[in-house]
């Protein structure tokens, strides 16, 4: 029987790259200094139970298939190690991961991501109200259609990789429905409840707009 381990995550802001320090400004300037830091440190409290999991499991062999992540080998690696030097802490996990025998797998269509990453980028950089109202409007026409397509795409990507009597860990952002959509032959064991962490997701998403 093919496995994977499904851990719906919570974005931090490094995992935004190059509009990290926008959305920090965003949120910062809307709810304040002490409410991003208690935040934070909510996010960092769930990342050290995802840590405090894989810590004692062997993941030799294990397949990673990782939110956003649009290529593997070298180009893959170079990817994940970037984003683990400027404090993604999932992407340090994944990297630690890979240093313990785990490999990396293709897990999104890159035209598909530039699109959502695009509009997500014109939302944070935004310098007035009405511009990013704009810009996020055109984000709720297309969010749910583009979801819905990285879903697909990660579904098939995940189904055509793992073999028989594998292991994959996968990791999405709490707003995916991939596990829905995988074949009944594979199982899934949830590391945190979809839909408390879903819940949070949201409720971040809604502060970003």
């Amino acid at each position: 029987m093919r496995k994977v381990i499904y851990v719906p995550i919570i974005h931090t802001s490094a995992d935004f790259g190059s509009v990290a320090s926008d959305i920090e400004k965003k949120i910062i300037d809307r709810y304040g200094e002490e409410k991003w830091e208690s935040h934070k440190k909510a996010i960092s409290d769930f990342w050290d139970s995802i840590y405090d999991y894989f810590r004692s499991l062997d993941v030799q062999g294990f397949k990673i298939y990782q939110d956003g992540l649009v290529a593997d080998g070298d180009l893959g690696m170079k990817i994940v190690k970037t984003a683990a030097e400027i404090g993604s802490k999932n992407y340090l996990l994944v990297y630690n991961l890979v240093g313990r025998g785990a490999t990396i797998m293709k897990t999104e269509d890159i035209n598909v991501v530039k699109k959502e990453r695009d509009f997500v980028v014109k939302m944070a950089q935004s310098k007035s109200f009405i511009e990013r109202l704009s810009h996020y409007m055109k984000y709720m026409l297309y969010k749910e259609r583009l979801l819905k397509q990285r879903d697909k795409y990660i579904a098939k990507r995940i189904n055509e990789t793992l073999r028989e009597g594998e292991t994959g860990i996968v990791f999405l952002g709490a707003l995916h429905n991939v596990v829905s959509m995988l074949p009944k032959d594979i199982g899934v064991i949830e590391v945190k409840k979809k839909e408390e962490v879903e819940k949070y997701e949201k409720q971040l998403q809604r502060k970003l707009s």
